[in-house]
């Protein structure tokens, strides 16, 4: 069963999943809760192939294949900023044949 992981937020009300089109949420977080956040993201990507991301009032069950994508970018041009970012893709369907 794939572990939830919150994404923190502030806004409650009906939990909407998200499975079509686009979504986007961007928090500020100290850096204890983003550890907090991670951690819990490594327990899930440990224990299964899905995890679901919610937060207060979303939520994204996916279901990735590997390898996980890590991108890390590094610029000074307009003040110092360090990017990392982590991109799953969904397992693709090899349409193979088999009989048995």
């Amino acid at each position: 069963m794939p572990k939830k992981v919150d994404f923190p937020s502030n806004q409650p009300g009906d939990i909407e999943t998200i499975t079509d089109g686009f979504f986007e949420r961007e928090v500020y977080l100290s850096g204890e809760e983003t550890a907090s956040f991670l951690r819990t993201l490594a327990d899930a990507l440990e224990d299964d192939s899905e995890v679901t991301i919610h937060g207060d009032d979303w939520e994204i069950p996916f279901e990735y294949a590997e390898p996980i994508e890590v991108e890390v970018e590094f610029s000074n041009r307009s003040g110092r900023e360090l990017e990392i970012e982590l991109e799953f893709e969904e397992p693709e369907d090899d349409g193979s044949l088999s009989a048995e």
